[in-house]
């Protein structure tokens, strides 16, 4: 699939259309005043990590401080090795 060209100023109007396509695999060069600022790309599916699964814990979601305890237990044990 081809690298598209859009304005910033579409990108911005559009956004839900734009994140759609890119979704399918579709790449767009971003410009701003007829000079190119970035590009909108697919994210890999294997990019992110799972660091904690709070679905396990409850499905339909968790309270804050279980999740700032967790997250804070990670960096604790990151940091100590």
């Amino acid at each position: 699939m081809a690298e598209k060209i859009v304005g910033l100023k579409a990108l911005r109007e559009h956004t839900d259309t734009y994140i759609a396509q890119v979704q399918k695999g579709a790449t767009f060069l971003v410009m701003r005043k007829s000079k190119p600022v970035f590009r909108l790309i697919p994210v890999d599916g294997d990019v992110w990590e799972t660091v904690v699964d709070f679905s396990s814990i409850n499905p339909q979601g968790v309270p804050l401080d279980i999740v700032k305890k967790a997250i804070t237990g990670l960096l604790t044990k990151e940091r100590h090795g």
